[in-house]
Parts: C-alpha cells; structure tokens; sequence
C-alpha cells in the first residue's frame, strides 16, 4: 500500500501497515525538497513571517523506486492511494510513475487529504494484509473515504487564498473582525462549513461539529495540528469525553504541506468509521 505524506500518517502506523509514504515537496526561495527534509519550526516560522512557502507534487522518480521497492519486495499489484486530485497533482506524477512499472498499479484519487486519507490507507493496508484481492482493498479505502469527515479550524484564510484553495469572496468571511471560519472538505475542495466569533467559540464549534459527526457511531478520531501542544491534548480530552462510540483517538503531528496551505494555528479533526 502507498500513500502521499499529506495522509499525515504517524511513521509507527505507517510500519505497523507496511505503507509506503511518498513525500510531498514544499518550495521555500530557490529551494525544492521532500517536506520531510525540512525542519518543520523554521518552516512554521516562515509561515508566521509570511514568507513565501508553496508546494508541488512529488517527482514521478520518486513514485517509481517506491513502485520498484515494492515489485522487489514481491509485490504483484499496487495499490497508491492520494490527496484529492483538486487539491494536488500528486495522483498525477503516480500516473505517470505506474507506466514504468512492470505490474499493474492501481492510482486512487482519493477526494480528500490529511487524516481521512491517512485511515483509508490503512483500512486498505490491513486488508491486503488480510489477502484480499485488489478490488477489495479499493473497496475497504474507499468505504472508509466515504464515511470520513474533515473538520478544519484556520485562525485566517489568508493562506489558503494565496495557495489558490479558496477563493478570495469565500476568503473575505473571516475578514470581518474577529471571525474565524471552519472548513471542511467538499467534492474534493476546501470549503466554507461555518464560522464563529473568536477562537475560543470557533474551537468549541469545530469540537461540537466532530460529535455530531460522530453521532453513535464507532468512529476513530484523528486531531492533527503541525504542533501539537496543551490546545490539542484538551481538544482531545473533550472529544474522548463527548464521543459515545469512541474507537481509536489519535493526536498527529500534520503534514507541513497542509501547514503552508492552512497557516500555523490550524488545528484538523477527522471523523472516520472504525473498521
């Protein structure tokens, strides 16, 4: 199983599933690297500067040595599952990577990113694991994609209407004095879900949103933040108090390349049918 670094998989699951992560590049001036070899306080020191900070898909090279790693490592079929082909071109370099590859290689778009991405590789890891067929492990991301929800608190849009995620109307609705939006993900966009006067309300509506999500069902929680700190243990704690059904909670360090697009200061929750 292969997925793209914005899944934000913590490295010990990755292991745990023998999923191949793919690194994302962030541009930062003259240079381009795999977001993983950034060190990610100056990068979010950046951000906090305002400084320039894009990013770009990964080099289809490095799709087709983790393509070739996995044929060697006897691999009869691939399965590569991505960030949302509206957020990234990454699916596209897999694509192109898979043309090379002497089995067949399945290249998922997945609609969605962060952690909702991250469950479903793993959903999809464990029933290759199990020995089921490729279209049942397609079947089992697939499903968990489905039933996932991304919650998304940014203190600003600022740095998603640069990055050209949101438009700038949609951009204005936290401009307006203490305002801060919530987000989700839709038809495999960013978009406005609600928003809320100042940070307090606006993280108290973002954890409201998640156990409404959650409703009675067993559902793993994901709460990524590039730092995680004192805000998201409580935001957690609350999450495991509110949520009946509660399967896996997880704390995750987020993607950089999320970090540049959302701003330092967002904070992700991700809802996701436990499997």
């Amino acid at each position: 199983m292969i997925t793209d670094s914005t899944a934000s998989l913590p490295e010990r699951t990755a292991k745990q599933w023998d999923i191949s992560v793919v690194p994302v590049q962030v541009v930062v001036g003259d240079r381009v690297d795999d977001e993983n070899r950034y060190d990610r306080d100056d990068l979010l020191r950046r951000l906090r500067d305002h400084e320039p900070v894009t990013t770009q898909p990964p080099d289809p090279g490095a799709f087709f040595w983790t393509f070739q790693d996995a044929v060697s490592a006897g691999a009869t079929a691939i399965v590569c599952l991505h960030i949302s082909s509206k957020l990234s071109a990454t699916a596209d370099a897999a694509r192109e990577a898979a043309q090379q590859v002497g089995v067949p290689v399945y290249v998922l778009d997945s609609g969605t990113t962060n952690m909702s991405l991250g469950f479903a590789a793993v959903s999809a890891a464990r029933a290759a694991a199990a020995g089921a067929p490729v279209e049942r492990v397609m079947s089992a991301a697939d499903g968990r994609i489905r039933g996932s929800k991304e919650l998304i608190y940014v203190d600003t849009l600022e740095y998603l209407r640069r990055g050209g995620r949101i438009g700038g109307a949609a951009a204005a609705i936290g401009s307006a004095l203490s305002i801060r939006p919530i987000l989700t993900l839709s038809g495999g966009e960013v978009a406005p879900l609600t928003r809320a006067p100042g940070t307090k309300r606006a993280l108290g509506k973002l954890v409201d949103l998640a156990v409404e999500h959650a409703g009675d069902a067993t559902v793993d929680v994901a709460v990524a933040s590039a730092e995680v700190g004192d805000r998201e243990h409580r935001i957690a704690g609350e999450l495991r108090r509110r949520i009946p059904s509660l399967g896996d909670l997880t704390l995750v360090q987020g993607s950089t390349v999320i970090g540049a697009h959302v701003g330092p200061g967002a904070l992700g929750i991700t809802v996701a049918p436990s499997q």
